[in-house]
């Protein structure tokens, strides 16, 4: 060997399988002695453990059950898939054209939809708006309260709907009949982020 080795040289390995591959012949007569030799144990073993209850089989079929269970389990190794390769990770890039390339998940998308979807839905079913929208916004409030006044709408409501306002107050406390338009949303979180 000689006194300098690159990296690479350093951190990669060689495998079993060409060593075993040179070996030829050897390799194989060794992989059926060992075949053999553990259908040997399983059928003594079987046939131990039968004569304690009192059973006898015929040795010839005891065999070929046993040889054909190590044979089948040996293709099913051979045939299984190896494991998955870890999907491969594209960070968000700006693009040429100035535009962002949203093909990563990363967790400010993931929060954008968790908001985007319900909005939509709730386009149409208002009763969505309600049961999905409106508690995410009250936890919001009591949040924003609870970090910039040290109170929530629950432990002191007459001081909470002071910071709130009549307006949000109201929204939060009572369900709207209809979803909010865009603009009408907008002004929520407008005085929600001035809390």
């Amino acid at each position: 060997m000689s006194g300098s080795a690159s990296i690479d040289d350093l951190l990669t390995f060689e495998e079993e399988r060409p060593r075993r591959e040179e070996q030829g012949g050897r390799g194989r007569l060794g992989g059926l002695l060992r075949l053999l030799l553990g259908v040997a144990a399983v059928v003594v073993v079987v046939i131990v453990g039968l004569r304690a209850v009192g059973l006898q089989v015929s040795l010839l079929i005891l065999i070929t059950g046993v040889l054909a269970l190590f044979v089948v389990r040996r293709i099913v190794a051979a045939l299984a898939p190896g494991p998955l390769p870890p999907p491969p990770r594209r960070p968000v890039t700006r693009a040429d054209d100035g535009t962002w390339n949203w093909t990563a998940q990363d967790a400010l998308r993931r929060a954008i939809d968790g908001w985007a979807t319900p909005l939509e839905w709730s386009n149409t079913r208002p009763e969505r708006f309600t049961g999905v929208i409106l508690p995410r916004l009250v936890e919001l409030a009591d949040e924003r309260l609870r970090l910039r006044h040290g109170v929530t709408r629950e432990s002191d409501p007459a001081r909470a709907r002071t910071l709130l306002g009549e307006r949000l107050w109201l929204f939060l406390e009572t369900s709207p009949r209809r979803t909010p338009s865009p603009r009408d949303l907008a002004a929520i979180v407008a005085e929600l982020e001035n809390i």
